[in-house]
Parts: structure tokens; C-alpha cells; sequence
């Protein structure tokens, strides 16, 4: 099991007055997660009532343990017909994914934006001294991106 951060290796460019947009103030901090021991189905049940496709798994203390996804619950769904054993009683802790890879707080949105296109993810968890403390989605950068308008975008080109 391990957690993975990427921290971007950009670094502010130019004019000390540009703006750099950082992932925690974009990120969502409003996040639902699960514990460990829930069960499948009632993570299924918030991904439909919260049209999420997702979330984080935490433990008691808020430290990031894993991830599930939709995916990790129709998987779960399809081995338990094919095994004939329901539904209810399978654990979050035997679908989630462990190994997950997050991205630094302190990130540059740009950075980010190529982080999330190598890495074909829609969001990243952001941990901050071991706990989870929001999350970055595709969307959220998009957002970002939005409120630069016109601005230029690449500091090194300004005279």
C-alpha cells in the first residue's frame, strides 16, 4: 500500500506580480468519503444519491487509505453473481484501490492540468501532514483556467 505524491517541478516565472494559481485554492474540501469498513452497497447507494462517481477512503484519524470508484463497485457486482454472493456483504476495504497517487496542495493548476493528462485520472486526492484535506478534480482546474481569461498565460513571454 502506499501513498504517491506528485509535486510539480515549475517553478514561478517572470513578473512577481503574476498570478499563480495554486490546486488548494481550487481544490473541494466539502468531500465524501468512506471508511474502510462500509459496506459496497452502501457506497453504491451515495454514488447514485451524490452523482459522484467516487471518493476517498479514509481511516478513523482522516488519513487517506485508498480510493473506490465506480468501477470498483461493478467489478464487486459482477464477482458477486458470478460467485452467487451478495451484494451486502462485501467490504470497501477488499474493493478500494491503495495505491493512490496525489497531488501537492502547493501545485501549480498548470502543472496539474499535465498531471492529470499523463496520468488519464479525473481527480487526485490532496493530503496535507497525512490527512486528506480536499480534492482536485479535472473540472476544477477547468474552473481556474476560466478566471484567466485573457490574461496571458505564459509569464516568460512578458516584457
Amino acid at each position: 500500500m502506499g501513498i504517491k505524491s506528485f509535486q510539480g517541478a515549475r517553478k514561478q516565472q517572470g513578473n512577481p506580480q503574476d498570478k499563480l494559481l495554486k490546486v488548494k485554492d481550487y481544490m473541494t474540501t466539502s468531500l465524501i468519503t468512506f471508511s474502510p469498513s462500509q459496506k459496497v452497497h452502501s457506497v453504491v447507494e451515495a454514488i447514485i444519491k451524490n452523482k459522484i462517481s467516487g471518493g476517498p477512503v479514509v481511516n478513523e484519524k482522516n488519513e487517506l487509505v485508498g480510493i473506490i470508484s465506480e468501477g470498483d463497485c461493478l467489478k464487486q457486482l459482477s464477482e458477486s453473481r458470478y460467485y452467487n454472493m451478495p451484494l451486502e456483504e462485501d467490504l470497501v476495504e477488499k474493493r478500494m484501490i491503495r495505491d493512490v497517487e496525489t497531488i501537492d496542495g502547493d501545485m501549480d493548476i498548470f502543472d496539474a492540468a499535465n498531471k492529470f493528462l499523463s496520468s488519464k485520472r479525473r481527480r487526485f486526492p490532496i493530503v496535507q501532514n497525512g490527512k486528506l484535506v480536499g480534492q482536485i478534480s479535472q473540472k476544477d482546474i477547468l474552473k481556474a483556467a476560466l478566471e484567466l481569461k485573457s490574461e496571458n498565460w505564459n509569464s516568460t513571454t512578458k516584457g
